[in-house]
């Protein structure tokens, strides 16, 4: 018999994370019960740790990026026990109007799993069947990487940048390796800039094809598509500045602060620019048929690994350490 209980890690308050022992949460109808085993530690949940996101409430359970097995058949029969799938943390309300035209990734009263409400980062989760989708034969440290990639794959689709045309990614962290490497896949000629040798080096490996530029170097083209994804707001507002005549501008990142541009600049262009925000379905699947067919490499992407226990430690570490991790992962042992 299964024990009523199970280990969390729990962020009590900024700075402070503490492995915990508490109920296994409660059967919903709709929902299915999720055995997690991996979880994807994600720029939001470092924020969370540093008291950095807004509008959180303390204590919480983080963790959105999440594998695991289904403990049971779904109704619908698409999902079996047993089965690995992947969790699209994003709670939906399913009656506003983006919901109503299909776009629930902007849901006007969005939850996320480990940011408005407990997440992943223990050993059982109860989600919306909806929410789940089979993993196929990917690895669980594969599935648990699905959300973070499907951002950056949403913001290349709504680009609707294709082959033979050039893409510049401002931002090498795991988001903008994300996008960097759908652009890739989309058949674009890929250009990274950051600020740090070490994040570039790290995005290069993943990305070998790519150009890499420090952002103290002077850019010396301009591109058919710019993707911010520095989390920077002078970035953002500079980013125009790279991007060619009659381009498409879009930001994943998301800050607070006020877009700030010359109109002349900005309209003699006739600028397309989109915000991006979270993904759909399609990019989740989009991001597994990828991984399936060998497009995306996944170990070069989890760079670094540790348990629940073990994250109590590792976790606060890898916060300063943006030079080697690209993404961290949690492994939770069956």
């Amino acid at each position: 018999m299964t024990a009523p209980e199970m280990k969390a890690l729990l962020c009590d308050e900024p700075g402070k994370l503490t492995c915990v022992t508490r109920l296994r949460p409660e059967d919903k109808p709709g929902h299915l019960r999720i055995r997690i085993e991996a979880i994807g530690i994600c720029g939001t949940d470092y924020h969370i740790f540093g008291g950095n996101q807004p509008f959180l409430q303390y204590p919480r359970v983080m963790g959105h990026e999440l594998s695991g097995r289904a403990m049971a058949d779904s109704a619908d029969g698409r999902i079996k026990e047993g089965d690995l799938v992947v969790v699209n943390p994003y709670l939906t309300c399913g009656k506003c109007r983006a919901c109503q035209i299909g776009k629930p990734n902007c849901c006007s009263n969005i939850a996320v799993l480990g940011v408005h409400t407990d997440g992943g980062m223990c050993e059982e989760i109860v989600v919306p069947e909806g929410n789940l989708y089979p993993a196929g034969d990917l690895s669980p440290q594969a599935a648990a990487m699905v959300e973070f990639l499907a951002i950056g794959a949403h913001g290349v689709r709504r680009s609707g940048l294709g082959a033979g045309t050039t893409a510049l990614i401002v931002g090498a962290g795991p988001i903008g390796v994300g996008a960097g490497l759908f652009a890739q896949i989309a058949g674009a000629e890929v250009t990274l800039r950051d600020t740090s040798p070490d994040r570039l080096a790290l995005a290069q490996a993943i990305i070998p094809s790519a150009k890499v530029e420090l952002v103290s170097e002077m850019a010396d083209t301009v591109y058919d598509t710019v993707f911010d994804a520095t989390g920077n707001i002078g970035a953002m507002n500079a980013g125009l500045n790279y991007l060619a005549h009659g381009g498409n501008y879009v930001l994943l990142s998301v800050v607070k602060g006020d877009l700030n541009f010359a109109d002349p600049e900005f309209h003699k262009r006739e600028t397309t620019l989109f915000a991006s925000r979270n993904a759909l379905k399609v990019d989740f699947e989009h991001v597994m048929d990828c991984m399936a067919r060998g497009l995306v490499p996944v170990d070069k992407i989890g760079t670094h690994r540790t348990t629940i226990e073990g994250a109590v430690e590792d976790l606060p570490k890898w916060a300063q350490d943006r030079g080697t991790v690209v993404k961290a992962l949690i492994e939770v042992p069956a």
